[in-house]
């Protein structure tokens, strides 16, 4: 007897790809709600368990991943990308505890500009600390932290208050800051200061710069607050940005980048540089 023909291999490249669970479960939340001409709308995290029942899919075992996700790392699926107006995006806010919000509004990228200089600062981060940091999150915190980055940046003497700042919002329920610092200038002004960090595939955020904001200005009434988005670019040099809320919108006041180096990397042509500015 012949030997039996293989069966063909399907080729993985041409089947079409199902939508993973996370965007399934949004895209089908979008579409319960949306109808043209709506700019925002609520919706709560109790619906995932139906629709995914619905679709005969596994209910994630984090809800708030799935939210989390379509925030900060992933862009929102195509459908529902394609019923926003030009220059408008969809976002996802918090509104109370298990509700959330899609809202329309401009479209904001908080991106490092390729083309700005990159300071060259002294390397004051413990050797050990950079041994051992254990997230990418983490590690940029820790070098913000103690290359006191947040006094040179915004020109204030500041103290780290607290990281990973859990508390509640009013009309946005559970929120986390990242690290909220606290300073004085010289003529005595006090601050508070939200700082926003990113690594790896997360993107910096409008929507935790507006809950941010919204937290100082419940938690620290008497303070200025001025919030400070960081992000490592691909060469490690760190990107912050000072941003503000502009009525509604969020903008960015100022942006500067740091190239932590050993001292003896910082020539004299750098240092002439950086007299003229």
């Amino acid at each position: 007897m012949g030997a039996k023909p293989m069966a063909k291999k399907k080729d993985a490249d041409t089947e079409p790809k199902k939508p993973n669970r996370y965007s399934a479960i949004i895209g089908t939340i979008f579409r319960n709600h949306y109808k043209p001409g709506k700019t925002q709308f609520g919706f709560s995290r109790d619906e995932f368990v139906e629709i995914a029942k619905s679709l005969g899919i596994a209910l994630p075992k984090n809800l708030g991943d799935t939210i989390y996700s379509f925030r900060f790392r992933t862009a929102l699926p195509p459908e529902i990308v394609a019923t926003a107006s030009k220059g408008m995006e969809w976002g996802i806010e918090l509104a109370g505890k298990g509700q959330y919000r899609f809202k329309l509004g401009k479209l904001v990228r908080i991106v490092p500009r390729s083309n700005l200089i990159a300071i060259k600062i002294p390397d004051a981060t413990p050797e050990i600390i950079t041994a051992y940091a254990l997230t990418h999150e983490q590690s940029l915190l820790a070098k913000v932290r103690y290359n006191r980055l947040i006094d040179i940046f915004l020109g204030i003497a500041s103290y780290s208050l607290q990281n990973h700042l859990q508390t509640f919002v009013q009309d946005m329920g559970q929120i986390e800051i990242d690290e909220v610092y606290v300073g004085v200038n010289r003529h005595g002004q006090q601050f508070v200061v939200p700082v926003q960090a990113k690594g790896g595939r997360d993107q910096l955020g409008i929507t935790q710069t507006r809950q941010d904001i919204a937290c100082c200005v419940q938690k620290f009434p008497r303070l200025t607050c001025r919030p400070v988005s960081a992000q490592f670019m691909t060469d490690d040099t760190i990107a912050l940005f000072e941003l503000a809320l502009q009525g509604e919108d969020v903008k960015i006041v100022e942006e500067r980048h740091y190239k932590l180096v050993p001292s003896d990397q910082i020539t004299a042509d750098d240092l002439k540089l950086y007299a003229k500015r």
